[in-house]
C-alpha cells in the first residue's frame, strides 16, 4: 500500500475514533485485522454515525467484538455501541438503525409496528440457563421463593417454559416470587442473597458456578423436539436500510467478521468479553468455548427459516406469542447476501473445523487457542 493511502486509511480511523460515544470499553486492535471493504459509501454515509444496541448477554458481543477489535474501523463505520439498551423501542422511536435482540421481542415488536426486520441470524438453540443459590438443593425448593424469571413468565418466558416443565416445575409465575430484571442484576442479587435463582444468558450462569454463588438447575439450548430453534438475530431498522443501504450492508459485513473473530481468535475474542461485561478472564474463556465448541456452532450469521418456523410453532404453542409474523416479511435476507460476507458453513468447514474440532475439550481447546494466537495462559 502506497503510503498516500495509509496515510488516508489513518485519517479515517482517527475520525471513527473521535466520533464514537459507546458502551463498549476501548481496546487494542489485533495486528491482523479483517480486509477492509471496498465498497465506496455514498456522501450522505461518509459521516453517518451508526447506533447499535445490545444486551449483557454472551450471544450478543459480536458488537463489542466489532469494536474492539477494530472491524468498524477497518470498514470505515462510525458506530456508537449502547450496551443494555432498548433496542425494540428505541428503533420504533426512531433512534436505533441496528441491534441484536431475542427473537420473541423482536417479532412482537414487529407485530405492533416497530419498523424492526432481521439482517442476518446471530444465535440459533437458547442457551439459557436457570441459576438457583446454594441453598437450594433440588428444583421443588423453587416453590415461593424470589425468582428473577419476567413477570407472567408463562406468557412471556419461553426458555422458562421448557426448563421448569423439565424439572417438573409449574410454570404460572402465582407459584413464586417473580421479578423482572437485567441478567447482570440477577447475578448480583443472587450473590447479595436477595434472589433465590433466576433464568439468565452466560456470562451469568457460569459466574455463579465459577464464584460458587449458586449452581446450574438446567439449560435451555435445543428446543423440546430436540431440533434447532432461534435465539436472537441482528436485526435492522428498516427506514435506516432502506436510506442507507450501503451502511446496512457494511453492518452486517462487521458482524458476520465479528463471529468470524471469535471462532477464529478466541483469546482476543474472550479478552473483549471479560473487559466489556467485566468478568473474569476464565468465564469468558469458558463462554467462548461453550458458544462455538461445546454447544456446536450455535453463534452464526446464517439465516434458515426453519429454525424459525420451529421456534414460531413452539411459541404459538405455549401462548407466549398470540400471533406471528410472516417470516417473508421481517426477515430480509438481501443486506446479508449483498454484503460481501462468507458462507457460513464454507468459514466452518475450511477455517475452523480442522483447527478446533466440535467435541475438543475445554482445555486442549484452550491450550491451542493459546499457542495459534501467542499468547500465554
Amino acid at each position: 500500500m502506497h503510503n498516500k493511502i495509509k496515510t488516508v486509511m489513518l485519517l479515517i480511523v482517527s475520525v471513527s475514533l473521535l466520533a464514537l460515544l459507546t458502551g463498549c470499553g476501548g481496546g487494542d486492535k489485533p495486528a491482523d485485522q479483517n480486509k477492509a471493504s471496498n465498497v465506496a459509501l455514498p456522501e450522505k454515509d461518509k459521516d453517518y454515525v451508526v447506533q447499535l444496541g445490545y444486551y449483557d448477554c454472551d450471544h450478543m458481543t459480536g458488537a463489542c467484538i466489532a469494536k474492539d477489535a477494530g472491524i468498524y474501523d477497518e470498514l470505515g463505520l462510525k458506530v456508537n455501541v449502547l450496551g443494555n439498551a432498548k433496542v425494540p423501542e428505541a428503533m420504533a422511536a426512531g433512534q436505533m438503525d441496528v441491534g441484536y435482540v431475542g427473537n420473541s421481542r423482536m417479532m412482537r415488536a414487529f407485530l405492533q409496528g416497530s419498523p424492526i426486520v432481521v439482517g442476518a441470524n446471530n444465535h440459533i438453540g437458547g442457551s439459557h440457563y436457570l441459576v438457583a443459590s446454594n441453598d437450594i438443593k433440588e428444583p421443588k425448593d423453587l416453590l415461593g421463593k424470589k425468582l428473577a424469571i419476567g413477570t407472567d413468565p408463562e406468557k412471556n418466558n419461553p426458555s422458562w417454559i421448557v426448563m421448569a416443565e423439565r424439572l417438573g416445575l409449574p410454570i404460572e409465575g402465582a407459584n413464586y416470587e417473580v421479578l423482572n430484571m437485567a441478567d447482570k442484576d440477577e447475578y448480583f442479587a443472587l450473590k447479595a442473597g436477595k434472589l433465590d435463582g433466576y433464568a439468565a444468558c452466560d456470562p451469568w450462569g457460569s459466574m455463579a458456578e465459577y464464584e460458587k454463588t449458586g449452581h446450574v438447575l438446567t439449560a435451555m439450548d435445543k428446543l423440546p423436539s430436540g431440533e434447532w430453534g432461534e435465539c436472537c438475530a441482528f436485526n435492522l431498522n428498516k427506514n435506516f436500510a432502506a436510506e442507507h443501504p450501503e451502511l446496512a450492508k457494511l453492518m452486517v459485513l462487521a458482524h458476520t467478521k465479528a463471529i468470524e473473530h471469535m471462532y477464529l481468535k478466541p483469546v482476543r475474542s474472550a479478552e473483549i468479553f471479560a473487559e466489556n461485561y467485566k468478568v473474569p478472564m476464565e468465564v469468558a474463556l469458558m463462554t467462548m468455548w461453550k458458544k462455538t465448541i461445546a454447544e456446536g456452532r450455535t453463534i452464526t450469521w446464517k439465516i434458515d427459516l426453519n429454525n424459525w418456523q420451529r421456534q414460531i410453532d413452539m411459541e404459538l404453542g405455549f401462548g407466549t406469542l398470540d400471533k406471528a409474523p410472516n417470516v417473508d416479511a421481517f426477515i430480509q435476507p438481501q443486506y446479508l447476501n449483498e454484503s460481501g460476507a462468507d458462507d457460513f458453513d464454507a468459514f466452518i468447514k475450511e477455517k475452523v473445523d480442522p483447527v478446533f474440532p466440535v467435541g475438543m475439550s475445554y482445555e486442549e481447546w484452550k491450550t491451542k487457542a493459546y499457542e495459534l494466537e501467542g499468547k500465554t495462559a
